[in-house]
């Protein structure tokens, strides 16, 4: 008999329930390659544990998902219980970069969050087992574990190993930059086709430390992922015992019923905010902590991660805006590394609680720093004092803006320009690509933020080929859209008030001075009080293209980007959780 008290799990209602004999004559027989004869009574009586992973054929990012969920599963199966796998979606950002598609991403991130919910919910799966590879799966699934509130273990599914050009290492973003750099002139087209084919060799997430192993680093740091498992590049056959280990992991939540909330706390998103500072890390994470907290019920904005970011120093060198790759960091010592030197020096909290079942600081206690390697700095010599990632605000941005400082000189972070506004991201391209700009322009993409665009696109195609054409220090670039986690020069993220609710961004025309201060954090338009109440008075709303399907629905509900664009008011008005049913 299984040593788990069935009766406290809320997968006792579809197997020892009054009439659950129906639901039972399904489960009898499943045969799977775990299980060639079907369940038995015994396997009933275990915990049921949904492994869950964003296995997909689109890209390298999730194509080594579905290998890892093996493993997985059986460690759930050794340790008592009884695995049940299922997939979510995820769009790919390196395909829907630079198009419509792009629009799909950050609400394919609230998708995620809400299939693993329905799953879980319908199912009445007791814990999970997460495996995540592209940008917003990892938030999504991280998203949907706390929102669940049930004993849960994330993985992530492993970086993808460096391209090699020209004796170097290169990722997915030297080819957009490339595309920029072909168009100045300064490429061939031939050299543009041969770094193209070598840029992704393998399975795994982006290489540099953009937004999936910014998350992954976060995984970690939050206390969902197991120590070290964030590390191992996706072909890695090491990935696969951190999974066995991770459905073992699961297992030991529920037998001391720690759950997701127990684990993410105030101080567990602190010690995630400055991960990501300490890495130099992507914007969206800005986004995707305000998110994971509000299914958490914690007030955790962006202006809370702003401070975080001004007391963490920059440590790692990492791409886009350093020298290196995840697989060198990993190589180097890993995120443990990382996060030892960090709590020596007082960085994070290491009194978290996480999925070991032992706290941040125990977790590390035999962590050693690895001088021979120049990857990651000591924190009382940083690479900057304050973190690589920077939130600004101002009458521009009354509820914040982000720029990904890491890598630039403190002379490139003050920026004044005219205003070239743009009413959407092709707009702002074309005007690119024909090279209708000029140094000094403040380049404007608006209506592309959660609501007005919907969906808040990435800038990635844009800002690589401005950087391509040799004028990414000569040129600034603000929207309410969002940024790759492989921007890099001056871009401004994220402005909210979003132009689709009549933000300040609407209300900007050409020619207008912008006064950008990332030293300081600001961000301003030079108007007086009565000039911007004058064109206030004559915006308009404007209506998207997009009035039917996903896009429509998601437009309805999505906030600002300062509480994390989430679509529903969080765990502060549940009035059960899904544990308690």
């Amino acid at each position: 008999m299984s040593k788990f008290d069935k009766s406290k799990l809320p997968s006792r209602y579809v197997t020892h329930s009054h009439g659950c004999e129906g639901r039972k004559t399904m489960l009898y027989n499943i045969k799977t390659d775990l299980y060639p004869q079907g369940l038995t009574d015994e396997d009933l009586s275990a915990p049921f544990v949904g492994v869950v992973s964003a296995w997909n054929e689109a890209a390298p990012c999730n194509i080594a998902l579905q290998r890892q969920a093996q493993p997985a599963k059986k460690g759930v199966k050794d340790a008592g219980g009884t695995p049940r796998e299922f997939t979510t979606i995820t769009v790919t950002d390196g395909i829907a970069n630079g198009h419509q598609g792009m629009k799909s991403s950050l609400a394919s991130r609230e998708v995620i969050a809400d299939s693993i919910e329905l799953t879980v919910r319908g199912h009445c799966y007791d814990a999970l087992v997460g495996l995540a590879g592209c940008d917003k799966s990892l938030p999504g699934m991280m998203m949907a574990m706390c929102r669940l509130n049930i004993p849960s273990v994330f993985m992530y599914g492993g970086s993808i190993l460096p391209g090699k050009f020209k004796g170097k290492d290169v990722t997915i973003v030297d080819v957009f930059e490339a595309v920029g750099q072909r168009d100045a002139g300064k490429m061939t087209d031939e050299d543009l086709k041969i770094l193209t084919k070598a840029a992704c060799p393998s399975a795994g997430a982006c290489g540099g430390q953009f937004t999936a192993n910014t998350m992954a680093c976060v995984s970690e740091a939050i206390g969902l992922a197991l120590p070290g498992s964030s590390g191992a590049p996706a072909p890695y056959e090491s990935r696969d015992e951190y999974a066995y280990h991770s459905g073992k992991a699961v297992m030991n939540l529920i037998e001391k019923n720690i759950k997701s909330r127990d684990i993410v706390t105030k101080k567990a998103l602190e010690n995630a905010a400055a991960i990501v500072a300490a890495t130099g890390g992507s914007t969206n994470a800005v986004l995707h902590l305000p998110a994971i907290a509000n299914e958490c019920g914690i007030d955790f904005d962006a202006f809370d991660i702003a401070e975080v970011f001004k007391r963490t120093p920059y440590i790692a060198d990492m791409k886009p805006g350093g020298k290196y790759v995840a697989k060198d960091l990993y190589e180097a010592g890993g995120v443990q590394m990382i996060l030892k030197v960090m709590l020596d020096a007082g960085y994070i909290h290491g009194d978290c609680l996480t999925v070991t079942g032992k706290t941040m600081a125990e977790n590390l206690v035999d962590v050693k720093f690895n001088e021979n390697q120049d990857v990651v700095y000591k924190p009382e010599k940083p690479l900057s004092k304050t973190g690589g990632v920077v939130v600004l605000r101002g009458n521009l941005a009354t509820d914040g803006a982000v720029v990904k400082i890491a890598g630039m000189q403190n002379e490139a972070l003050k920026f004044v320009g005219s205003a070239r506004c743009f009413d959407s991201e092709e707009a702002c391209f074309k005007a690119v690509e024909q090279k209708k700009y000029q140094e000094g322009d403040v380049l404007v993409i608006r209506y592309e933020g959660p609501r007005g665009g919907p969906g808040m696109r990435e800038m990635l195609a844009t800002t690589a080929a401005i950087y391509g054409q040799g004028m990414g220090n000569k040129v600034a670039l603000i929207t309410d859209g969002r940024f790759s986690g492989g921007t890099r020069g001056f871009c401004i993220g994220h402005v909210s008030p979003e132009a689709a609710s009549g933000g300040m961004i609407a209300l900007l025309q050409d020619g207008d001075k912008i006064i950008i201060d990332a030293i300081k954090g600001t961000i301003d338009v030079d108007l007086t009080e009565a000039e911007i109440a004058a064109r206030k008075a004559t915006w308009k709303h404007r209506e998207n293209e997009y009035q039917s399907g996903n896009l429509w629905k998601y437009a309805q509900t999505v906030g600002s980007a300062r509480y994390g664009a989430v679509t529903h008011p969080g765990a502060k008005k549940e009035k059960i959780s899904y544990d308690k049913i």
